[in-house]
């Protein structure tokens, strides 16, 4: 399966670094043979967010020959802006091969190859460019671990994602930065194989037992989970999304009094989260109290009324107490939130 998993924001400011820079550095970084009036319209109209006039612009010097140094390298961050990968990848190489120097279109080539699924071809613009310049943005370094990620080169990922966050490459948080991020990209195995070097780097390391019980719930080993989670509670007791996925876990086991006491201290830690209200709606099903986990369901429906976890938990709780036309609104509800595709479900 192709993991191309990553937050979108976070790419697409990427190439915002490269144009909407200081204006004297931006202009030293093309050679005088290009239109300077020209080009530099095309730049304020990309920086104003006016891509198709900036493109119209950029094409008329492309066209020109020789054609102009520059050109094709910010017709590249405007095709990666509309998300045209392709193009992007095509203008940025013919960038590189106009000004070997320009470390940017090396990077974005590398970048927007990323975006298509192509991470083993990714990775030599991006270590290539990582390699000959002195960093000043320290973003592609996240980029730089995901393709590593992809390969299977779990320890260069490790130190890429490290470098971006300053760690040192070999730490018990390098350790864990990869493990997250790792699961993040379905690399489950060897996400529980990196927390667990970091628990032994350093043993109370917050975060590292929750990130083992996450995993364990999403292989559906409810005992060891619990396990995980209880002994991250011991290292970090103030963690509200901890307590979450503890009275998860309880209730997966059937062991509702530790969920409910589990998941009260969620939501006094994590008020706004609709995640253990939720929780506590299912916990009282199971303990044959709908008028408790009413109280909890139609709070977290005024927080998230998207989510069809809980309008079907309200529909199963008013049919209990025999209220069936509301609780045949409820299951309607269900049935459209699903159908039209509009649900956020949350904290399962």
């Amino acid at each position: 399966m192709q993991r191309t998993f990553i937050p979108a924001l976070f790419l697409a400011l990427l190439p915002v670094a490269v144009y909407a820079q200081p204006r004297q550095t931006a202009a030293s970084a093309f050679p005088a043979t290009v239109n300077s009036n020209e080009f530099q319209s095309a730049q304020d109209l990309a920086a104003r967010g006016r891509l198709d006039k900036a493109m119209v612009l950029l094409d008329k010097l492309a066209a020109e020959t020789p054609e102009p140094v520059g050109v094709q390298r910010l017709r590249g961050i405007i095709f990666y802006q509309k998300e045209d990968f392709s193009q992007a990848v095509e203008a940025f190489t013919k960038a590189a091969e106009q000004n070997p120097d320009d470390r940017e279109s090396i990077e974005m080539h590398g970048v927007s190859l990323f975006r298509t699924g192509r991470s083993s071809e990714a990775l030599p613009f991006l270590e290539q460019a990582h390699a000959t310049v002195t960093r000043a943005n320290v973003d592609p370094e996240y980029v730089l671990g995901l393709c590593y990620t992809d390969v299977n080169r779990f320890d260069d990922a490790r130190h890429a994602f490290a470098t971006q966050y300053g760690f040192q490459p070999d730490s018990a948080e390098a350790y864990l930065l990869a493990a997250r991020l790792f699961l993040r990209r379905e690399f489950a195995a060897e996400a529980a194989v990196q927390a667990r070097k970091a628990l032994e780097i350093n043993p109370t390391l917050p975060l590292a037992h929750q990130l083992l019980g996450e995993i364990a719930l999403a292989k559906q080993n409810v005992p060891e989970a619990i396990r995980e989670l209880e002994a991250e509670r011991k290292i970090n007791p103030l963690d509200g999304i901890l307590y979450e996925r503890l009275g998860d876990a309880y209730l997966r086991h059937g062991q509702y009094d530790e969920a409910q006491q589990a998941l009260n201290r969620g939501v006094v830690l994590e008020p706004n989260a609709t995640a253990p209200y939720i929780l506590l709606g299912e916990v009282f099903l199971k303990l044959q109290q709908p008028i408790q986990a009413l109280h909890y369901l139609n709070h977290a429906a005024k927080m998230d009324p998207s989510n069809y976890l809980t309008h079907n938990l309200l529909g199963q709780a008013y049919k209990a107490i025999g209220q069936v036309d509301e609780a045949n609104r409820e299951f309607q509800m269900v049935y459209d939130l699903q159908h039209n595709d509009k649900s956020q479900p949350a904290g399962k």
